[in-house]
């Protein structure tokens, strides 16, 4: 008789796949901390978390969809509300083209995006099919995701400086990774399995490249300053969304 059984090991990996994703959703506090600091969110980017709502909100349709996937419920649902949250910051504290701009990518993913998504599953496909559809498009748009902290890794490789990519966040998305992925090869989903296999993998390769230049010495430019610290905030703003 086995001590777990494939509900109860499903049900762990989920349990720690929410604990551990609410944290990462967590891990911009202090950017937005920044921006009420300031009064501003001048120099930051908006994009990183229009598409993090915009995941959280395909992948809770999914879950709907799909019936009984409560963990991945309850963690979009958190996630949903904490991008919304983090979005009514940055707006009222963006400059007039910021705002605009950032309304209008709210408008093009949660909007336009989901909403398609949604009439074109609704109207157009049934059943199993319905199901399979939208899993397909959270598998590519987080297998684009999970992609995004190339162009970081690239960074440090360039710059020979961990300061782009804190060790704590890439431990943390790759525990993140791979908890989400056993919870769906515990239940047979794929659409959420396929895409944390590349989410470890990119976990591991950032975790592996801190080591490497954790003790390499940056050269700064004194009159590159301004564009360094921007530089490091942009890199710091660019999150994987969990699951």
């Amino acid at each position: 008789m086995t001590l777990f059984s494939v509900e109860h090991l499903a049900f762990i990996s989920g349990l720690l796949g929410n604990i551990i994703s609410f944290f990462v959703f967590l891990a911009p506090m202090p950017t937005f901390y920044t921006i009420w600091k300031r009064k501003s969110s001048e120099g930051f980017q908006a994009l990183p978390y229009s598409v993090a709502f915009f995941s959280a909100s395909l992948l809770l349709y999914y879950a709907f969809l799909k019936t009984g996937a409560y963990m991945i419920i309850t963690i979009n649902g958190i996630g949903c509300f904490i991008e919304t949250v983090y979005l009514l910051i940055y707006v009222v504290y963006a400059p007039k083209k910021s705002k605009l701009f950032t309304m209008g990518l709210i408008l093009i993913f949660n909007v336009g995006g989901l909403g398609l998504v949604m009439a074109v599953s609704l109207l157009a496909f049934h059943g199993a099919k319905r199901v399979s559809l939208v899993g397909w498009i959270c598998c590519i748009l987080n297998l684009a995701v999970f992609a995004a902290p190339f162009s970081i890794m690239r960074r440090v490789i360039k710059t020979k400086s961990v300061e782009y990519m804190p060790f704590t966040l890439s431990l943390f998305l790759t525990l993140c990774a791979t908890m989400w992925f056993f919870y769906g090869f515990f239940i047979n989903d794929y659409y959420i399995a396929f895409p944390n296999i590349l989410g470890f993998l990119f976990g591991i390769a950032q975790m592996i490249l801190y080591f490497v230049y954790k003790n390499a010495k940056l050269e700064v430019d004194p009159s590159k300053d301004i564009e360094k610290n921007l530089s490091l905030e942009e890199a710091k703003d660019v999150e994987m969304v969990p699951n």
